[in-house]
């Protein structure tokens, strides 16, 4: 793959998330800029296992290597704030489009396991974060599908030349 099999394209991938993850985060709204605020103390500590750097590490990975980044908003009563956020692998998500073809749903596969995300509720459980794609209205386009023909060519030459160097 284009970032697990590829020294180049796995380094470009985490420089650039763990770049994105390191900026500074502001909340305000259109009257001023909050120096304290419970979206800003979720996003500081958004789950047990993550701090803020390595949850938005995690989600801007994702949208690099696949295009889309899902948000998973965990526990609090209707219209109160949720108390963790995860994200969630791409990979394992797919889009339920409803009649008009919006999604009223993501399906969450792992394994032969499914959990369903009800997109149809006053406050939807996941928010998905995807790149631009000139030709899907549901899913986003990854740099790394851009460059596949190139990385594929990067890891031919590499394992050839492992090859020629091991005989």
């Amino acid at each position: 793959g284009g970032f697990v099999g590829n020294p180049v394209g796995f380094r470009c991938v985490k420089l650039i998330a763990e770049a994105a993850a390191a900026i500074p985060l502001a909340v305000q709204d259109h009257q001023c800029r909050y120096d304290r605020h419970p979206v800003a103390d979720l996003v500081a500590c958004p789950n047990p296992a993550q701090g803020r750097a390595e949850l938005f590490e995690a989600l801007y990975g994702q949208i690099l290597l696949t295009g889309n980044g899902y948000v998973e908003a965990v526990g609090g009563a209707q219209g109160a704030m949720p108390f963790e956020l995860h994200v969630l692998r791409s990979d394992r998500m797919t889009l339920v489009p409803g009649r008009d073809g919006w999604p009223v749903a993501y399906d969450y596969a792992v394994g032969a396991r499914k959990h369903r995300f009800d997109m149809t509720a006053e406050v939807p459980p996941v928010c998905h974060v995807k790149s631009f794609h000139p030709t899907d209205d549901h899913y986003g386009f990854s740099a790394l599908q851009a460059a596949a023909t190139a990385i594929d060519v990067h890891n031919s030459a590499s394992r050839w030349s492992k090859a020629l160097l091991d005989n």
